[in-house]
């Protein structure tokens, strides 16, 4: 999968997995390369337990516009939002530029 910054019109990732299965969200991006990123639907809270990296994680609404942005989440970390939202993207914080995703923006997953 892509995601891309419809807003800003920038890739933000050509390296996207889709999380569907509990097992697959439960991992998340624990053991990778720290070159891919995930999306998912929960409404439950991400967490970087098991880490080597730090991620940017953004929440989604129904129109894929991101109302909540977290950047360079830690390792050993828990975030959580509005639990009304339920799209989620994981990048390794590595693979953005500061700037790149802000509140609003629409993003689009292909």
């Amino acid at each position: 999968m892509t995601i891309v910054n419809r807003t800003k019109r920038v890739m933000l990732s050509e390296n996207i997995k889709e999380a569907k299965a509990y097992q697959e969200k439960k991992q998340g991006l624990i053991g990778s390369d720290g070159k891919t990123g995930l999306y998912m639907q929960t409404r439950w809270g991400v967490h970087t337990f098991g880490m080597t990296f730090s991620i940017d994680v953004m929440i989604l609404d129904t129109q894929n516009r991101v109302v909540k942005y977290k950047r360079n989440l830690k390792q050993n970390r828990v975030f959580f939002w509005n639990p009304v939202y339920n799209k989620i993207i994981e990048i390794p914080t590595a693979l953005l530029l500061e700037g790149m995703v802000s509140v609003g923006d629409e993003i689009c997953i292909s």
